[in-house]
Parts: C-alpha cells; structure tokens; sequence
C-alpha cells in the first residue's frame, strides 16, 4: 500500500478498504482514537463501527494498564481476542490512534497482524489523533 497524500489524510476510509480488499477474512475495520471517537470504519454501520470503537478502545486501555503494572511499560503492539466465530484485532495506529479489525474464525492470525502492520507503517503520521483540549470550568457547568 502506498502513503497517502497529505489532501487525503481527512476520508480515511478508502485505507480500510483497501486493507479489507488485501485480507478478504476481514469482516470489518475501524479507525479510533485512544479514547475511543470513531475516525473511520469500513464493513459496519455507523452504530456497530461506534459500538466497535469504544470496545476497542476499552480493551486498549486495559492492555496498557496491564502493560505498565506488570511490563514496565505502556506501550502496546497488539490485542487479540479470539471469539467463538470471529477474531478481533486491536493495534496501535500512531499517537492516540487505534486500528481495530474484526476477522473470521479461519483468518490467519499472522496475515492480518502482517497486513495491518504495513497499512499502519505506510500511513502513520496521517493516522495520528490530537488530543482533544480539556473542557474549561464555564464548559463543564453549562447543562446540556
């Protein structure tokens, strides 16, 4: 996969698209920021692709936690959960960004690990979230 243009770096669904035409085992993709904030999805409505977003970001967060108490470290590569009909994988995609990819029970776990490791490597800085600014004191007081 090639890197994207700069011009590109806003519709990041045609990256998960194409990862799904690589892998045809992929159910589905989703591109989220750690927090979990859907960017992109491809294989979902937009409810399953929220729903799959704050899931993975859950499952990332716990990896870290579990990373720094029992690894001296943060930093995570990979998630994977193994369910009775699907795979679910979960990377991280660049600063505050998470990939997460939904794969049939017969997917090769080391084919998708692969292919989204080099969709990440080729597109990385574009794939980057900032950091959403903290709400001020009148922003959190104001009813909704």
């Amino acid at each position: 996969m090639s890197g994207v243009a700069p011009n590109q770096a806003q519709d990041l669904a045609w990256l998960l698209r194409g990862l799904g035409e690589e892998v045809p085992v992929i159910r589905g993709s989703v591109l989220l920021s750690a927090d979990g904030m859907l960017k992109a999805a491809h294989g979902f409505d937009r409810t399953s692709a929220e729903q799959l977003s704050a899931l993975a970001s859950g499952l990332f967060s716990i990896a870290r936690s579990t990373g720094a108490k029992f690894d001296d470290s943060n930093e995570v590569r990979q998630v994977v959960a193994e369910l009775r009909s699907s795979q679910l994988f979960i990377s991280w995609a660049g600063y505050n960004s998470v990939l997460a990819v939904l794969a049939g029970a017969d997917a090769d776990p080391a084919v998708v690990g692969f292919e989204m490791a080099r969709l990440i490597r080729s597109v990385r800085p574009f794939l980057h979230t900032a950091v959403r600014p903290a709400a001020t004191a009148i922003e959190r007081d104001r009813p909704i």
